[in-house]
């Protein structure tokens, strides 16, 4: 059977005008769509000019919803029964500075939201869409946490949830996802293959697949990303801000982020860099960055970062753009500097974060040592889930520091009063 694709309803959708090609700037309805008929470029939504000021932001929810403004959802969204994702914590790690020998360094710790990743944020997006356009199942490809996110939030709003994810992946994650009672369905594949598949359902079948045709609205929830870490600075930009890159889209649109609060007037426009952070063992938008290349050639992807497992990530040539027009970069690090890069951060700053953040910490090491980030420089490092997700990563490495009988003598003969 063939989808039938939904059509803009009469309710205004806040600010949002249309969704208009990222690529050739051809202008459509803010329907189900996702590529552009003319050259096949992706969609965005595109707003009307409009204002927003600190103080109705400030007024509005602690959560991503104080927002709701400047987002692609109708009014009253923040007031709506939901998992009120977003306003996470941004954490001065002044241990994780000295141990780097940098000056100022914050962390994005998005392992609060309710499903313990930022993926809660986009969902929330699409989610209000999906019911806008009269869509009563959601559905995903994923590689874990985006799973966990679309199954907790279909739940809470009563809509039926399907999600497609790599068998491989970790266990945590399945559990975390098959536990809201949705269809979960487990594909012999790498994401690539888990995203081709979805990309084929969502052609045949009546459901708002959030990355799919829906893709244009759950990438807007990323900006709250940015949003928030300019808000919690003081109405301010960052020096820099270091992202882990999948698809890249988290690492766009917090630069987008940036953009629109300064458009707004809400902070000053001032320069920053972009920085992104890939695994080594699937790394193609750094490989392309390292070689000058503007083409994303896809990889089969083999690294423990299995939430940053896209070979063929569709907003690679975007993130090229970004750390390109900022003057940032983007590197890759191997699976034992992602393990080292979870540790620091836990041993300094007390934050667990899943191998994505492992990810971020160590490439932001990398830069610091060969000179592409000034240690002297205000960043913010995005940690974008739990690591209680990701155990089996650091289980090798964290276990007792030693194990005794129940006898003071012997907690005598082994304890040295180190930390190790």
């Amino acid at each position: 059977m063939t989808a039938q694709v939904p059509t803009q309803t009469a309710a205004a959708l806040g600010a949002a005008r249309a969704l208009a090609c990222r690529e050739c700037g051809a202008d459509y309805p803010l329907d189900a769509s996702y590529a552009c008929m003319e050259c096949f470029g992706p969609l965005e939504v595109s707003y009307e000019p409009s204002l927003v000021t600190r103080d109705e932001i400030e007024s509005g929810p602690p959560s991503m919803w104080r927002y709701e403004a400047l987002l692609p959802v109708t009014a009253g969204a923040g007031s709506r029964p939901g998992l009120q994702p977003g306003f996470t914590k941004l954490v001065r790690a002044d241990n994780l500075a000295a141990a780097l020998g940098a000056r100022a360094v914050w962390v994005k710790d998005d392992s609060g939201n309710p499903t313990h990743s930022f993926k809660d944020r986009v969902v929330a997006v699409a989610l209000e869409n999906a019911r806008r356009l009269g869509y009563d199942t959601i559905a995903c490809a994923s590689t874990g946490n985006l799973a966990n996110a679309v199954a907790a939030a279909a739940a809470r709003a009563g809509l039926k949830s399907v999600v497609f994810v790599p068998s491989n992946l970790e266990a945590g994650k399945i559990v975390t996802t098959a536990v809201y009672g949705g269809t979960l369905v487990a594909i012999d594949g790498n994401y690539d293959d888990v995203n081709r598949l979805c990309s084929e359902i969502a052609a045949n079948r009546n459901w708002g697949f959030v990355n799919v045709n829906l893709r244009p609205y759950y990438a807007e929830g990323s900006k709250t990303v940015g949003f928030e870490i300019a808000e919690q600075l003081g109405w301010r930009l960052p020096d820099a801000y270091v992202s882990p890159v999948a698809s890249g889209s988290l690492l766009t649109k917090v630069d987008k982020a940036f953009k629109e609060f300064v458009r707004q007037g809400l902070v000053e426009d001032r320069a920053y860099q972009a920085f992104g952070a890939q695994a080594t063992g699937c790394s193609p938008v750094s490989e392309a960055f390292r070689e000058g290349r503007d083409i994303i050639r896809p990889v089969k992807p083999d690294t423990i970062a299995k939430s940053l497992a896209i070979g063929n990530p569709a907003d690679g040539p975007y993130a090229l753009d970004s750390v390109r027009r900022t003057g940032g970069a983007i590197a890759d690090v191997s699976d034992q500097e992602v393990v080292e890069g979870i540790e620091l951060l836990a041993r300094t700053e007390g934050i667990f974060a899943e191998t994505a953040g492992g990810v971020v910490v160590a490439t932001y090491r990398k830069l610091l040592k060969e000179g592409l980030i000034d240690p002297s420089a205000e960043v913010v490092l995005l940690n974008t889930g739990d690591g209680l997700k990701t155990l089996d990563a650091v289980a090798p490495t964290s276990q007792p520091t030693f194990t005794i009988s129940p006898s003071y003598d012997d907690f005598e003969a082994n304890y040295t009063g180190d930390n190790a």
